[in-house]
């Protein structure tokens, strides 16, 4: 780790600080080989990596009764991860938000069926929300879940779905219709071998992961598919998100780390008028630039962790801020990098070539960066009315 220096701050306990090393060390020793041509199979061997090495302990704990998540846990790992590999942290980012909804609302039966198997990387996870028509509006769904004997029967499309085409376990979001809007919603488990089940397409994006469109055509579970109660998929879609929207900031927060890494190195041995690149003084007011934003970006993503972790019921305000900081942040300190890196910063399969094409999507994911300046302003609002 270049700089732990920010380990020090009063956000961690040494058991942060001991893991934070731990998991840099592991990623140091396997992560500088990823292949990237495969990525179904690449994502695949990642997560059983992870899951057999105890990284993926972190993502959904509890066999039986729910045990507290360490969100400052998740967003070091996201951090440290994304610095050594874009997809090391899409594989250990999806594991813990598809088996979100199970660690936090699931049954005993339910967890125990399933977060052993995603915490040792022997399932992959899928957090099935977004629609066509329905991606930062969720109570727009209209994938639907009718009653049917003892069971229910799922129809629909989704799309965007990270993990699509490979996972095991869904969790499906679909509209039962308790009441209007939002609060006609419900959460269902729906296995890959579900017949119901089709990956209709597979999504080609600038940084390679497992997307899909999944159709849901008289797709049939068991009632105790159901994930907590009827009408409590918005409750618990945002519960989840709540504690994950945070490790996007810190994913950010990573590549923006490595993007400042390759730059101090590119300014160091880059000559330039028969002096290194360095020595130019606004190449060094962009390199002040860009370590002011990752430190104001580290401030945010780590309150907004340490603040959930202090028991707040939730932290909509602080995450949103944390991830619509750290996303802009990162994207402009990795176009900065690819400015100084000149010619080699566009050249296919360069690091900050890589990162420019990583960091794109985590400023639309998870709630587009003008979506999270929405929830920041109402809740403001909100706060002003009391």
């Amino acid at each position: 780790m270049r700089d732990p220096s920010f380990l020090q701050w009063p956000f961690f306990e040494e058991r942060h600080r001991a893991y934070a090393e731990r998991l840099d060390a592991w990623a140091t020793a396997n992560l500088s080989a990823v292949d990237h041509h495969d990525v179904d199979a690449a994502c695949r061997a990642l997560v059983a990596a992870l899951g057999r090495d105890g990284f993926l302990q972190h993502t959904a704990p509890g066999d039986t009764e729910p045990e507290k998540i360490d969100v400052r846990t998740l967003a070091l790992s996201r951090e440290i991860l994304a610095r050594h590999s874009g997809l090391a942290d899409f594989a250990f980012a999806m594991q813990g938000l598809g088996a979100g909804p199970l660690s936090l609302f699931g049954t005993p039966a339910q967890r125990a069926a399933w977060l052993p198997k995603t915490r040792a990387g022997k399932a992959i996870a899928a957090f099935v929300l977004s629609e066509a028509a329905s991606g930062s509006d969720v109570a727009n769904i209209t994938t639907s879940a009718r009653t049917d004997g003892d069971g229910y029967v799922i129809d629909g499309e989704k799309t965007w779905i990270s993990n699509g085409g490979i996972a095991d376990l869904h969790v499906v979001f679909a509209r039962t219709g308790e009441a209007p809007g939002a609060r006609g919603l419900s959460a269902f488990i729906v296995e890959s071998t579900n017949p119901g089940l089709t990956v209709t397409e597979r999504i080609a994006v600038i940084a390679p992961h497992p997307l899909a469109r999944l159709t849901f055509k008289n797709c049939r579970v068991p009632a105790d598919a159901l994930i907590g109660k009827a009408g409590d998929g918005f409750k618990i879609a945002m519960a989840t998100l709540d504690v994950f929207r945070t490790t996007v900031g810190a994913a950010a927060l990573g590549f923006a780390r490595r993007a400042l890494d390759e730059t101090l190195k590119r300014a160091a041995s880059r000559q330039l008028f028969g002096a290194p690149l360095g020595e130019l003084q606004m190449v060094q007011g962009h390199i002040a630039d860009m370590a002011l934003d990752i430190d104001a970006a580290a401030l945010l993503v780590y309150r907004a962790a340490w603040t959930k972790d202090q028991g707040a019921a939730r932290v909509t305000r602080e995450a949103a801020m944390a991830k619509l900081y750290a996303t802009e942040a990162a994207q402009r300190v990795i176009d900065t990098a690819v400015q100084i890196h000149g010619g080699d910063g566009v050249r296919s399969g360069h690091p900050v070539e890589t990162l420019y094409r990583e960091i794109r999507a985590l400023r639309i994911y998870e709630g587009a960066s003008d979506v999270q300046k929405v929830v920041i302003a109402r809740s403001l609002s909100s706060s002003a009315e009391r």
